[in-house]
């Protein structure tokens, strides 16, 4: 008997390995959340499986997702990621990540204000299909907004749904998927 999954996962043995370990389930850990907002925003106008590929060389080239450390990056520092051929050399979500690493240290910790956005507890849906799932919510619209309010980049409404999809805040996963909630 085969597992039934979300549709999105297909058959590539990393975007399985992330279905099944990590998306959809509640994350508050401050790093992981930083991780996801780096890799949502360095997303845009791509596949998530051609970010997920490059994950591991993201982790390297952005010391980790230490805040701290990524919030001291200098031009030096976006020279190098920019000649980095394993991330994606786009200068404004290079220099997008390192801002949004002081936004985040200035702001506190980011599992409050983002939690906050859906009450403290995943919201739970059960789509039929990709179809019913929306690419931005009421909710998303809220937390983009804060988030650009305190100084952060390339965090727009599709993209924070997509983070919280990630992240656990919303989980998305189809009826019939063993993942989903019962």
């Amino acid at each position: 008997m085969s597992v039934r999954r979300c549709g999105w996962a297909g058959d590539d043995p990393l975007m399985l390995a992330y279905h099944d370990g990590e998306w959809g389930r509640p994350s508050h850990d401050e790093r992981h959340l930083f991780e996801m907002l780096v890799l949502e925003g360095a997303q845009a106008g791509l596949s998530w499986r051609t970010i997920l590929h490059k994950r591991e060389n993201y982790r390297r080239a952005f010391a980790g997702f230490d805040v701290h450390r990524v919030s001291r990056f200098g031009e030096r520092d976006v020279r190098r990621l920019m000649a980095d051929a394993g991330i994606v050399r786009n200068e404004q979500k290079i220099r997008s990540a390192i801002e949004n690493a002081r936004a985040s240290l200035a702001l506190g910790p980011l599992d409050e204000l983002v939690w906050s956005f859906v009450g403290g507890k995943a919201k739970v849906n059960r789509p039929n299909g990709p179809r019913d799932v929306p690419a931005r919510t009421a909710e998303s619209d809220a937390l983009s907004k804060a988030l650009k309010k305190r100084g952060f980049n390339f965090v727009g409404s599709t993209i924070m749904y997509a983070f919280m999809q990630a992240c656990g805040l919303v989980d998305d996963h189809m009826r019939g998927c063993f993942r989903a909630r019962r």
